[in-house]
């Protein structure tokens, strides 16, 4: 028998690792089954079964159940149904029949003692690793916290607690940060694998969802829905343009998630090391998007062309440069954010052109990635 005081640590292991009482119980079911059959040289029939309340071990064989005599391949494993009525009258053809076995608790006790406490631990492990691999799996897509535990050159290592590492590759990392060990860092979960080790989560801190969530953390509009987030287009470490929506009437967007003389965007900032954030209002109508897309700058005209997604816009000369942005930065992410295919001209350039001179234009291209939201 086990004992009470056993059972007892089984109860103290439910409390401090959280593994559930059930996933024990059969932990040690199946640790004291692989044990008996070595001991005993029992087939694979045998079941153990322990109470989770006295500790009592209870070992059966467990028979399929087959018509008659001629059905029967293999007698260690197969019953006839008439003989296994006698030991379960509810039984029929193709249930399962459990016979106990012959043993004393003293030849159990020994059995479970001896051999069993190898396979038990090894089996716990297993099941521990499962329990924090599904702790972990289910925040995929979120911000966690770690300490940054160890650097290479390829990747920063962070322990996330528990016994459980995150691991935020070179490509992950923001340009111009540098880590220390010791450090607290927010990371976004892009994946959570599981290991022969325990779960180990794969980190950024240049996705699009990142900047999302810390959105959400620190906007109260956004976290509640008063106000989404339509898309987001980012060029980690120097820039990004979020573009978001009012659900109610009376909420300015923009000014929420910017706040106060711009303190939430700022914190947000100061989180992703610098990178500027520009928020914008979204539009349903195209040409109004494009515009609210390239602010700063300012916009004179936009037409849209439906059937090449092309939208032409025009500036005003002065406003060429801010436009476009250093090395085309400001139009290419307006390009992202929008989805369509942006050529800025100034108004200088374009009344050059009505009249048949040579003038100032510019044109930028982008694929569309926006991250769009319903």
């Amino acid at each position: 028998m086990v004992s009470r005081d056993f059972i007892g640590a089984l109860l103290q292991l439910n409390a401090e690792k959280g593994v559930p009482k059930e996933i024990l119980i059969q932990t040690l079911e199946q640790a004291i089954e692989s044990a008996y059959r070595r001991n005993a040289e029992a087939p694979e029939n045998v079941v153990v079964r322990v109470d989770p309340e006295s500790g009592e071990i209870s070992v059966f064989r467990e028979y399929e159940v087959v018509a008659g005599p001629d059905e029967v391949e293999d007698p260690e494993l197969q019953m006839v149904v008439a003989d296994a009525q006698q030991v379960d009258s509810s039984t029929g053809v193709g249930g399962k029949v459990r016979v106990p076995e012959n043993v004393t608790q003293a030849q159990l006790g020994r059995i479970a003692a001896q051999t069993a406490g190898q396979v038990y631990r090894q089996r716990l492990r297993e099941a521990e690793r499962d329990v924090v691999y599904g702790q972990y799996a289910s925040r995929e897509g979120e911000i966690m916290t770690g300490v940054v535990h160890r650097t290479t050159e390829s990747a920063v290592v962070l322990d996330m607690g528990k016994g459980v590492e995150a691991v935020l590759a070179v490509s992950e990392q923001l340009p111009s940060e540098h880590y220390r060990i010791g450090q607290h860092l927010k990371v976004y979960v892009l994946e959570v694998r599981r290991t022969t080790r325990g779960p180990v989560l794969v980190v950024s801190r240049t996705h699009r969802g990142f900047l999302r969530r810390l959105m959400e953390m620190e906007i109260p509009e956004i976290y509640n829905g008063t106000v989404v987030i339509r898309g987001i287009a980012r060029e980690a470490g120097s820039r990004s343009k979020v573009a978001v929506e009012s659900r109610q009437v009376g909420v300015d967007a923009k000014g929420a998630a910017v706040g106060q003389r711009g303190a939430r965007i700022q914190a947000i900032v100061a989180e992703l090391n610098g990178e500027k954030v520009d928020v914008v209002l979204w539009h349903e109508d195209p040409a109004q998007y494009v515009a609210e897309a390239l602010s700063p700058a300012e916009v004179l005209n936009v037409r849209v062309d439906e059937e090449h997604k092309i939208a032409n816009v025009v500036v005003p000369e002065r406003q060429l440069s801010l436009a476009i942005g250093k090395e085309g930065q400001n139009a290419r992410l307006a390009a992202k954010l929008t989805g369509w295919r942006i050529d800025i001209r100034s108004d200088a350039g374009v009344a050059a052109a009505a009249g048949g001179e040579p003038g100032g234009a510019a044109s930028t291209e982008a694929h569309a990635d926006a991250e769009a939201t319903t």
